[in-house]
C-alpha cells in the first residue's frame, strides 16, 4: 500500500510516497481503508526532528492522527464495527507511531467512532483530534453553565471547536481572533475581540474583571494568565507556553487521547449542525510536501486533509 513518510529527517522535501505492507488487524483492532487523513502541526514537527529523544531516528516513520474511511476487516473480539462501515478514528501516534496518512491504517477499536452522517468523509477528518483537544481542555478547566471562558485563536481549528463546545455546555465564551473570524465567533454567541499586540488589555477590555478560564488555543503564552480570575484555572495546548501558576489559577497542559465513546458524541453534534467541520484544502498524497509548507505559513482556517 502506499504511505505518506519520511525516511530521514528535514523539511517538507523529507516527505515520500512510499510503498508498505498492507497491515493486519489483531485482537480487538480494526483495519479501516483510508478516505482521507488530515495533517496537523505536529507533523510538521516531527518531520524536523525537533522532538528529541521522543522520537529516533527510525527506517520509517508515516504521520498522522486523524482519518475518516470505511472499516476494511475486524481483529478477532470486535464488535460494533463490520466492513463497509465509515467510521472516523483517533490514531495515539507519539505511543503507537502508526501513522494514518497511509491507504490502510490499523488501530484499536476503542478508537473509532461511527462517522458523521450528515457531512462526507472528506469533511469527517477534520474532526477527530482537534475535537477530542477541545473537550479535553474544556473538562480540566471544570466550568460551569454561566461561568466565562475565554479564548485565543477562536477562529482556528482547536479554538474553534472549543468555541462551539463552550456553547454547548451554557458557558459564556469571549473570542479572541482575527478580524476575519469575527463573523464566525459572533454568531455563535460569543463576544468578539479583535487581535491586537496588547490581547491582555483588548481581553480586559471586554472582561474587567477577568474571566474564569483561559484555552490558549494561538499559543500566545504565559502573559495570558494575566486576563484570568484570581483562583480560576487556565489550559495550554503548547507545552513551552505554558504560565506558571500564580495566584491560585490552577494551570493545565492539555494532552489528547483516543476515546471512541467521546468521538461518537462529537460525531452526534455535528449531526445535530453543533459543530462545524472545515477543510481548507484537500491535496492527494503526492503534494503532502506543499500541504507541510501551506500549514507553516499559518493564516488557513480549515484543515489540509491528504487524499490517497
Amino acid at each position: 500500500m502506499r504511505a505518506v513518510g519520511i525516511t530521514s529527517f528535514g523539511g517538507p522535501e523529507a516527505l515520500t510516497v512510499v510503498d508498505v505492507p498492507v497491515p493486519e488487524p489483531a485482537a480487538g483492532q480494526v483495519r479501516i481503508k483510508v478516505a482521507a487523513a488530515a495533517v496537523a502541526n505536529f507533523d510538521l514537527v516531527a518531520r524536523a526532528g525537533w522532538l528529541g529523544p521522543m522520537l529516533p531516528a527510525a527506517p520509517l516513520y508515516v504521520f498522522g492522527w486523524d482519518a475518516s474511511g470505511t472499516v476494511d476487516a475486524v481483529g478477532p473480539g470486535v464488535v460494533g464495527f463490520a466492513p463497509g462501515d465509515p467510521v472516523v478514528a483517533v490514531s495515539d501516534w507519539l505511543d503507537t507511531k502508526v501513522g494514518t496518512q497511509a491507504e490502510y491504517v490499523v488501530l484499536d477499536a476503542a478508537a473509532l467512532a461511527a462517522a458523521p452522517s450528515t457531512v462526507d468523509l472528506t469533511e469527517a477528518a477534520a474532526l477527530p483530534v482537534n475535537a477530542h483537544t477541545a473537550t479535553r481542555a474544556l473538562d480540566l478547566l471544570g466550568l460551569e453553565a454561566g461561568q466565562t471562558l475565554a479564548i485565543t485563536g477562536a477562529g482556528g481549528a482547536v479554538g474553534g471547536f472549543t468555541l462551539e463546545l463552550a456553547r454547548e455546555r451554557g458557558l459564556k465564551v469571549v473570542g479572541l481572533a482575527s478580524a476575519r473570524d469575527e463573523e464566525f465567533v459572533t454568531s455563535r454567541d460569543a463576544v468578539y475581540v479583535p487581535r491586537s499586540d496588547d490581547p491582555v488589555g483588548a481581553l480586559r477590555a471586554v472582561a474587567p474583571e477577568g474571566v474564569d478560564a483561559m484555552v490558549d488555543a494561538a499559543a500566545i503564552g504565559p502573559q495570558m494568565v494575566g486576563t484570568v480570575k484570581d483562583g480560576g484555572a487556565f489550559a495550554s495546548l503548547t507545552p513551552p507556553k505554558t504560565p506558571e501558576p500564580e495566584r491560585g489559577i490552577e494551570v493545565h497542559r492539555v494532552h489528547m487521547h483516543s476515546d471512541g465513546a467521546e468521538l461518537s458524541r462529537l460525531a452526534a453534534l455535528v449531526d445535530r449542525g453543533r459543530l462545524t467541520l472545515r477543510v481548507h484544502q484537500t491535496v492527494p498524497f503526492e503534494q503532502a510536501a506543499q500541504a507541510h509548507e501551506m500549514l507553516a505559513k499559518g493564516g488557513i482556517r480549515g484543515r489540509l486533509v491528504l487524499i490517497p
